[in-house]
């Protein structure tokens, strides 16, 4: 955490005291400070893999809501114990919920909303209010205060930069009850982010009452069932919302990496010709897979024609490994055939259907045929190695993934700004939509 300033320990109070609470805190105890003119930042935080570890004992707390290496190790072992197939990630719901299934008691401080990570506080939220439900269903809606302001040693500090603090804890059921007093907690004059730190698959009502325009949504789309993710973002996206999705950012390196790959002149005309873009993930989670192949066609203007299951190939990650295929139309008439597939893998990435590696084969008139290959680590090129290579110009790259934690990414987001949906996103989602068959 930042260092800050503490007004006061976290104070516990009546749900329905808060808002008046607040409102005498700023006019009295706070007089002195118009409070920072920033944004207010709404969480929803569940934390169920942790919560899990914690109950089965697999992990000591206290329970911060934050990913860390400890939790990850915790978490992949945990996976092995329960018989998981090597692909599920770390942040697979699938893990959470068979952890649900063992026995367990153990428990620990929870601190969710209360230990902000650094990167975060670093922006000054004027408000920042957390959902933290419980695995406990009728667990009592419990609501926390507290005030804060930078130390003065601080650069730039000053007394017009302080916040607060708000956490709404408790059962599903309370946490749905306390969402009256929200209404009264976000004001109009500064924008509010609501990060959905969870699965896209649970509690659609409670997302539709915490995000409305113009509240600006954070969604992680690999975190849930394919379709509900893609479907989500692209109608968010058709509204107007400003929707900004973490998976997306996690594209960026390989973004850059292919862009680079092409930024030599003598290459730059094979972009025209390309024929062929196999695509492999982990496991069976093909959402960031697809925005990838959609961003590629979007931006080489590819017309989509037909897309399909492919069968799961043998020794694949597991039984139902099925892969994706489509063909796409240049605009100069030829097809470019597209194949995205699941393999297997020794230790999963944090996060589902992380990318483990592509191949773009471009054909360009009078010269070689062109190999790019990028992979996350040069294991992970040998499969799109094979297959005639040997005739064609191979250009291969190992991808640098970023080591950044959602935190860092979310803290980047709130530093840009970004009242409107990217839009290289908002052209790449319902194009990744359509690409995953029905």
């Amino acid at each position: 955490m930042a260092p800050q300033l503490t007004l006061q320990a976290p104070l516990e109070l009546p749900p329905s005291e808060v808002p008046g609470y607040l409102n005498q805190l700023w006019s009295e105890g706070l007089h002195h400070s118009s409070g920072a003119a920033t944004f207010t930042l709404l969480v929803w935080e569940p934390s169920w893999l942790q919560q899990q570890l914690i109950r089965t004992g697999r992990l000591d707390g206290p329970l911060s809501g934050l990913l860390n290496e400890e939790l990850l190790e915790a978490a992949r072992r945990a996976s092995a114990d329960l018989g998981l197939a090597t692909s599920t990630a770390p942040m697979a719901p699938e893990l959470a919920w068979s952890l649900g299934q063992q026995p367990g008691s153990h428990s620990a401080d929870d601190l969710r909303g209360q230990f902000v990570d650094r990167a975060i506080s670093a922006h000054r939220p004027r408000r920042l209010i957390t959902l933290a439900p419980t695995l406990a269903p009728d667990r009592p809606l419990e609501t926390l205060v507290a005030a804060y302001c930078p130390l003065p040693e601080e650069r730039g500090a000053s007394e017009d930069a302080c916040g607060d603090v708000v956490v709404l804890r408790g059962g599903m059921g309370a946490i749905q009850q306390g969402l009256g007093m929200l209404q009264h907690l976000i004001t109009a004059d500064l924008p509010c982010w609501v990060w959905w730190n969870g699965s896209m698959d649970e509690s659609p009502d409670l997302m539709e009452a915490l995000a409305p325009p113009p509240r600006r949504l954070v969604v992680d789309s690999s975190i849930g069932q394919p379709r509900r993710c893609l479907d989500l973002l692209v109608d968010r996206i058709e509204t107007g919302q400003s929707v900004n999705d973490l998976n997306w950012l996690r594209l960026r390196s390989w973004r850059e990496s292919l862009a680079m790959v092409f930024d030599p002149p003598s290459r730059q005309s094979a972009l025209d010709r390309v024929v062929q873009l196999d695509i492999d993930v982990e496991g069976d989670h093909p959402v960031k897979g697809l925005l990838l192949a959609a961003w590629i066609a979007d931006r080489l203007g590819w017309h989509l024609q037909s897309s399909y299951w492919m069968p799961a190939q043998p020794g694949g990650s597991n039984a139902n490994g099925r892969g994706i295929g489509a063909e796409f139309q240049r605009d100069d008439g030829e097809s470019v055939q597209f194949r995205l597939m699941p393999v297997p893998v020794g230790i999963s990435k944090t996060h589902p259907g992380a990318l483990v590696g592509l191949r773009l084969i471009c054909a360009p008139p009078g010269q070689a045929p062109l190999c790019v290959i990028l992979c996350s680590e040069s294991g992970g090129c040998m499969r799109l190695e094979a297959g005639g290579m040997a005739s064609m110009e191979l250009a291969e790259e190992v991808v640098p993934l970023p080591n950044e934690s959602e935190e860092m990414e979310m803290a980047r987001l709130l530093g840009g700004g970004h009242d409107s949906t990217n839009p290289l996103l908002a052209a790449a989602a319902p194009l990744a939509a359509k690409l995953l068959p029905n």
